[in-house]
């Protein structure tokens, strides 16, 4: 193979930067899809790969009025001749044409699978056969009288048009999606008879308002029907072509046989119905809300999507309903953004701007229609007025003919001695012998005066604004009577707020609540709960609350570093009596370093008490603790650098503070306000080189004393005296020289109490009879030789049901878990 002679290439070098280079392909690639891929023009509503479908199917002549041809063909055809641009984008543009539950007005008519509102897809186009609708020729009507511009296609071989005549407001009537490079548009369908009626009105009066307009649109009207709210939103779509709607499913709630059913009969635009239908049936079966019995899609020929959801007996229809227009898209928002392309550039445009174009646009359209056939009709006068004075010279013309050597020679001796047009001269030597006969004459004279007349009108169109303002509002009032039909889409001024009582979604029952003091917490219902067995607790681990509530009750957690968790019971997880709890990290995250402390079920009423390790105190109301964020822990108190709370507990009409160094504070609890949760409270107790241990109110018989030394005693509350609040104290505890003794734990105890004690991993429980009673100056009894970790109050069950059980004191006391504690 002989070589390329390359002697006489000159090399050209450009120095360009990446950036220049990127940023001009990048420009013509934008321009390219914003003008001829993605965005409707605003005079037909139309995006290429659309208007070159009609356009193609319309000039091989697949009409309503013929038979059916293979998508295959069609498809064919548009993309070799108009859009080179992949059959599979042809064919899903010229299918979504079809669908009746995404156009307001379909432009093709398929026979086969053409996908359904359930989200399926059309079949092949090998098996579907397709022709345009009756509407989609006024889309092209009068192409060919010169009514539009046309361009060259992709190869220069064939016209396309650059827009079509459409004899109606299409961008308005089914509206556009589309995304490309830095516009996106999503313009809802309306109802083509309001949109008609806005059109002429806007001819009539150029200058009439927006809300003149919208008295007339009263909003989209969707294929799939449904509910429009918001008066306020569709006035802000329609002004500046960005504005938001919600859109709700059509539904009735029936009473049959002692039962409600909530009937879907709309569904709202675009939302594929199986999703939904899986959706609400997810929620039936996951139980997120109760009394839904059966979900039922009874969608067919009769409807396009109707959903029947069954309830159970005596289920709140009201609730369920509001919930699932929450969590479902039985509501959905819809986002006006009215983008289309304006003078070859893409704009925003509201309402107005849409209907001002299009009017301009079949002016135009009308116009050179009129002039085209003025023209024609001009040019059949000129060739009647021809024949017509033939005919009074017949001898002479048959004897100029038969003297001529061919046609183009009797032509010419036709125009050298009459003086005929070269069209009039065609028109006569063409001319049949037939239509010599008096009764062609008076035809050729009837259809003159005809044209004639037709001419003045036409003329007077070409001059007239009004007239030809008169022939657009005409033939928009015929395609009104002939395809118009009513609103499907209901619109509401006000947006109906959806509220969900998320208490009264929650299933009311009867449980038991435990959590540890390592932080494990669990809930189990009335059958699994034993109180004679003992619960899953982990080696070394305790009961720091146990509750019986509900499952609409609250479960407030406060830790060692002045926070609280607010738990709905009904999240905790439901777990069997002997099982172990889940930690509390599994709800909601704690610090490393934070440990739970206390816990108590939430009610409204009561007042909380926190004491924090440096002598702070707080009161706060219960209520003020309430949040509906439950994902994170919230500030129970304030408190300053290297301090943490060291006790919570309900207010009680006397409080005690009890140090590490055996001091005590006693005071009334009106001697600390009632603050905020986030507060840090008020001097509790005068602390130096001391610690906090404990705080509680003095409810019980004696206050319990526990050392680091094992050593533990009772004192009478009663033998305490009232010290006042921000004092040092008095002593509680005897202080011996040889011997350093801390107190580690004190509480407040009946004599009934059951006392735990914690050492390694064994938990024991002792009586507290079994606890000497003592003076303030004493410094208790050893119990044991063993190094106790912890010592604890056994938790009562605390009952919080609206309905609480008479129980004897037998049954009311704690079960023992473990085998009583001995020395």
């Amino acid at each position: 193979m002989a070589k390329k002679d390359t002697r006489n290439i000159i090399e050209k070098i450009h120095d360009l930067s990446l950036e220049d280079i990127m940023g001009d392909g990048f420009a013509r690639y934008s321009k390219e899809i914003i003008q001829e891929r993605a965005l409707p023009d605003v005079r037909d509503g139309l995006k290429p790969v659309q208007r070159r479908i009609i356009y193609s199917m319309y000039e091989k002549h697949y009409t309503f009025d013929k038979p059916h041809r293979k998508c295959a063909t069609a498809v064919g055809d548009i993309m070799g001749r108009y859009h080179p641009h992949g059959d599979s984008s042809i064919y899903d543009a010229l299918v979504r044409m079809s669908q009746e539950w995404k156009m307001r007005a379909p432009f093709i008519d398929i026979h086969g699978n053409n996908g359904s509102i359930d989200g399926d897809g059309a079949a092949a186009m090998r098996y579907t056969e397709c022709r345009l609708t009756k509407l989609a020729n006024i889309m092209v009507r009068d192409i060919n009288k010169n009514t539009v511009k046309m361009a060259m296609n992709f190869a220069d071989e064939f016209y396309e048009p650059t827009v079509l005549p459409a004899n109606y407001p299409n961008l308005l009537v089914n509206g556009s999606t589309g995304i490309s490079a830095g516009y996106a548009t999503n313009i809802p369908p309306h109802n083509l008879g309001e949109v008609i009626d806005a059109t002429i009105k806007r001819m009539d009066s150029p200058n009439c308002r927006l809300e003149t307009i919208l008295d007339i649109v009263k909003g989209p009207d969707f294929p799939t029907g449904g509910v429009v709210e918001g008066r306020e939103g569709l006035l802000k779509a329609y002004q500046s072509g960005r504005g938001k709607v919600v859109v709700k499913a059509k539904i009735e709630i029936v009473k049959e046989q002692g039962r409600e059913k909530i009937i879907i009969h709309e569904i709202p635009y675009e939302v594929i119905k199986e999703n939904l239908v899986k959706k609400i049936e997810d929620i039936r079966i996951d139980k997120k809300i109760e009394g839904i019995q059966e979900v039922i899609d009874e969608s067919g020929r009769e409807y396009l999507a109707r959903i029947t959801i069954e309830l159970k007996k005596d289920a709140n229809s009201d609730l369920i309903l509001n919930y699932l227009l929450k969590n479902t898209e039985l509501q959905v928002n819809y986002n006006f953004n009215m983008v289309a392309i304006v003078n070859r550039r893409p704009k925003l445009v509201g309402i107005m701007e849409v209907l001002d174009a299009f009017i301009v646009h079949q002016k135009e359209v009308v116009l050179r229609r009129t002039k085209f056939d003025l023209a024609a009709a001009e040019r059949d006068l000129h060739i009647i007025d021809g024949l017509v004075r033939a005919m009074s010279i017949l001898d002479e013309i048959i004897k100029i003919i038969r003297a001529s050597k061919n046609k183009a020679d009797s032509k010419e001796n036709l125009m050298k001695k009459y003086e005929f047009s070269e069209l009039q001269a065609e028109a006569i030597v063409t001319m049949q012998l037939y239509k010599l006969s008096n009764t062609d004459v008076t035809i050729l004279l009837e259809n003159k005066e005809r044209l004639e007349k037709l001419c003045a009108i036409w003329k007077k169109i070409i001059e007239n604004d009004d007239a030809l303002c008169h022939v657009v509002k005409k033939e928009l009032a015929i395609v009104k009577k002939e395809f118009a039909d009513p609103r499907r889409t209901e619109i509401k001024d006000e947006v109906t707020e959806v509220k969900v009582d998320m208490n009264e979604m929650i299933p009311r029952e009867n449980t038991v609540v435990v959590i540890t003091s390592e932080g494990y917490v669990k809930r189990s219902s009335l059958k699994s709960y034993n109180k004679d067995e003992p619960t899953g607790l982990k080696p070394g681990d305790y009961l720091l609350g146990l509750f019986e509530c509900t499952t609409k009750d609250y479960l407030m957690v406060f830790t060692n570093l002045g926070n609280y968790l607010f738990l709905p019971v009904h999240k905790i997880p439901d777990l069997k009596w002997k099982d172990l709890g889940k930690h509390v990290n599994n709800l909601v995250t704690l610090k490393p370093e934070e440990k739970v402390i206390q816990a108590y079920i939430f009610e409204k009423d009561k007042i909380i008490v926190t004491v924090s390790k440096q002598g702070m105190i707080k009161k706060s109301k219960m209520e003020d603790y309430e949040v509906t964020r439950y994902s994170k822990t919230m500030g129970a108190m304030k408190i300053k650098e290297n301090d943490e709370v060291a006790s919570v507990f309900l207010n009680e009409e006397d409080l005690c503070i009890i140090s590490e160094n055996g001091n005590y504070c006693l005071f009334n609890t009106l001697e600390v306000p009632i603050t905020g949760v986030k507060s840090g409270g008020v001097k509790g107790i005068n602390l130096k080189d001391d610690v906090v241990i404990s705080g509680f109110g003095m409810k019980g018989e004696y206050v319990n004393i526990f050392t680091n030394k094992n050593s533990a005693k009772r004192v009478k509350s009663l033998d305490l005296a009232f010290t006042g609040r921000a004092k040092r104290g008095s002593t509680i505890l005897k202080k011996v020289k040889s011997v350093d003794y801390k107190i580690i734990n004190a509480f407040n105890t009946q004599a009934r109490d059951m006392i735990g004690i914690k050492v390694d991993v064994d938990v024991k429980a002792l009586k507290n009879s079994e606890i000497p009673i003592m003076d303030t100056m004493s410094t208790g009894s050893i119990l044991t030789k063993k190094n106790v970790d912890a010592y604890f109050v056994q938790t009562e069950i605390t009952s919080y049901l609206d309905k609480p059980e008479v129980k004897t004191e037998e049954q009311i006391s704690m079960h023992e878990f473990i085998e009583d504690f001995k020395l």
